[in-house]
């Protein structure tokens, strides 16, 4: 493991002192994939603290964030029908009905029968919810700005470059 574990004159974040405690207690057990994933695993969970500071400030969760801006990238009429929704989102079908009705009081979607299907459900922003995220959206990509300017340009294409890969592998192939 020489080399690996940064050395005791490096400053070690919390992952290298786990990692250096592990390779001393299991020397048999790789332990390189855990400074991966276990930064990948602080930093989301920073990332998404983060995040959430915007969606808080206009009185949004997470996924309803994420409804609304699936909303609102559909373009005009900004509609979609429930499950196709659920697919343009992070949030899964179960969530999606608790996330559309607490949305739908607070004034920012409305629900409608279908017009190509008069037996189908239709999700639409209202006028207050397009202006809500267009507002959070515009502020959400500045905070994203401000998290990624951490990196260089050249490091956040490099970075893109691999977790679009890894993605990819973990995903599987998209039908």
């Amino acid at each position: 493991m020489e080399g690996i574990i940064p050395s005791v004159t490096e400053s070690l974040d919390r992952v290298a002192r786990i990692q250096r405690e592990w390779a001393r207690e299991r020397p048999d057990v790789d332990v390189r994939p855990q400074g991966v994933i276990g930064r990948l695993h602080r930093l989301g969970a920073y990332l998404t603290e983060e995040l959430c500071v915007v969606y808080r400030k206009y009185g949004l969760g997470e996924g309803d964030f994420d409804v609304l801006a699936a909303l609102r990238r559909a373009g005009a009429p900004f509609e979609r029908a429930p499950g196709e929704l659920a697919e343009h989102t992070m949030v899964t079908t179960g969530a999606m009905t608790k996330r559309v009705d607490r949305l739908e009081r607070g004034g920012l979607v409305s629900r409608r029968t279908s017009e190509s299907d008069g037996r189908g459900r239709v999700v639409a922003l209202t006028p207050e919810g397009r202006a809500l995220i267009d507002r959070a959206f515009s502020e959400h990509m500045a905070n994203e700005r401000r998290l990624l300017d951490a990196l260089t340009e050249t490091e956040a294409a490099q970075l893109e470059t691999l977790l679009t890969k890894w993605l990819a592998v973990t995903e599987g192939p998209r039908g």
